[in-house]
Order: structure tokens, then C-alpha cells, then sequence
């Protein structure tokens, strides 16, 4: 598993932090996600991808 993050399309809701907060954290000045680890072991897969699906800004992009 491979994880994108654009940057420019969050618009800081959080949630993929509270689904997989090992995976992605948030700067503290803007909100905006912070990719803390890229290629997350497969236990952690099905919280990443739960995290891309309910981003309301599409931010997160997963490759299997």
C-alpha cells in the first residue's frame, strides 16, 4: 500500500486522524493533514483506506 496526500484539497476536517492516528496527524498552525507514515504495515490497512473514503475533500489517495 502506497499513500498520497494533495495538500492543496484538505481542508483540515481530521478524520482521517481519528480512524488511523499512527498513519496521519495534522500541522498544528493550519489543520492540514501530515502523512506520518507512507507505506503502513497491512495491519493498518483497512483504517487507511476507511480514512480516503471518508476524507470530505478526496485528499487521500490509496494505491494497493
Amino acid at each position: 500500500m502506497q499513500i498520497t496526500i494533495d495538500e492543496a484539497k484538505c481542508c483540515g476536517a481530521g478524520q482521517c486522524v481519528l480512524v488511523a492516528p499512527e498513519v496521519f496527524d495534522q500541522r498544528d498552525e493550519d489543520g492540514i493533514v501530515v502523512l506520518l507514515d507512507a507505506a503502513p504495515d497491512a495491519a493498518r490497512h483497512a483504517a487507511v483506506r476507511e480514512a480516503a473514503t471518508i476524507c470530505p475533500a478526496a485528499a487521500i489517495q490509496v494505491r494497493e
